[in-house]
């Protein structure tokens, strides 16, 4: 969902004209969204957890002197169609690899500064008191 469905629902939660009804459709739609986006966040781990076992392999292959290390590596890319296709393709991941590194080594060399002064609040939503 996107910060304007959410400040979209918001609204709608806070308007007194509101019915039961269509709060439960809401509470419905919600449910259905955490648990799609549960179902992929198992499927991304998987496909993670998959490319860091081939990584490991393939270094620990190395290692050894193993005729392929890159073996490993290669059947995951190729099992999702992630292989480079042309020498064109092959210096822009290289080119985007070291782009990402640059920006990571700019991240960690900048060190997180703490707000000065004063602390404001921030409210979110309307008040309003629950039916007796």
């Amino acid at each position: 969902m996107t910060r304007s469905e959410f400040d979209d629902i918001r609204a709608f939660l806070a308007d007194e004209a509101t019915h039961a009804g269509d709060l439960l459709r809401i509470a419905r739609t919600l449910i259905d969204d955490l648990e799609h986006s549960r179902m992929r966040e198992a499927v991304l781990r998987t496909h993670y957890l998959r490319l860091l076992t081939a990584a490991r392999a393939s270094v620990a292959a190395e290692a050894v002197n193993a005729p392929d290390p890159l073996a490993f590596v290669k059947h995951e890319l190729s099992t999702r169609d992630q292989m480079p296709a042309d020498g064109e393709a092959v210096q822009r991941i290289l080119s985007d690899a070291r782009t990402a590194a640059a920006l990571l080594a700019c991240l960690e060399e900048q060190t997180p500064q703490r707000p000065r002064g004063l602390r404001l609040r921030r409210c979110v939503g309307a008040h309003r008191a629950l039916p007796r």
